[in-house]
């Protein structure tokens, strides 16, 4: 599944990102009234995951998230049949873009990447890098806890 996620759920995009979904996410693109929210989602074959009981209820494929807590959102997805296993290497966490493995001798990475840090990873379309460290631990608890 390919997800868009409402204005409202910009937490939950980034961590289903980390899980390797590809979600978009409608602010990200520039939109947030629900009827852009529908034609993007048609368009790009996309479940709507909202907040708003109206907006999921005309979507053709959604999930409906009631919670406010992301933690409670993440459960509401598992109880709908969502993957979240941590899968780095896969999507940018800021631009849902895709990630590809960086060759260490054939560039010089950025200072603040560590340099113990194997693999490493560029979003193809921000430029970020990205690595496992402590952070990919506390997500992995963090889901593991649900």
């Amino acid at each position: 599944m390919t997800f868009l996620l409402d204005a409202m759920l910009g937490s939950l995009a980034r961590i289903l990102r980390m899980c390797g979904h590809d979600a978009a996410y409608c602010l990200d693109r520039g939109i947030e009234a629900d009827d852009a929210i529908l034609d993007l989602a048609a368009r790009e074959d996309r479940v709507v995951v909202t907040r708003d009981r109206e907006l999921a209820e005309r979507a053709p494929e959604s999930i409906l998230v009631e919670s406010k807590d992301v933690d409670h959102q993440l459960r509401e997805l598992a109880a709908a049949g969502v993957d979240l296993t941590p899968t780095p290497g896969e999507r940018c966490g800021a631009c849902n873009g895709e990630l590809r493995e960086v060759e260490r001798e054939a560039k010089v990475l950025p200072e603040y990447v560590p340099g113990d840090a194997s693999p490493v990873w560029q979003c193809e379309d921000c430029g970020q890098y990205f690595w496992e460290g402590s952070h990919w631990t506390d997500i992995e608890k963090r889901l593991a806890a649900l």
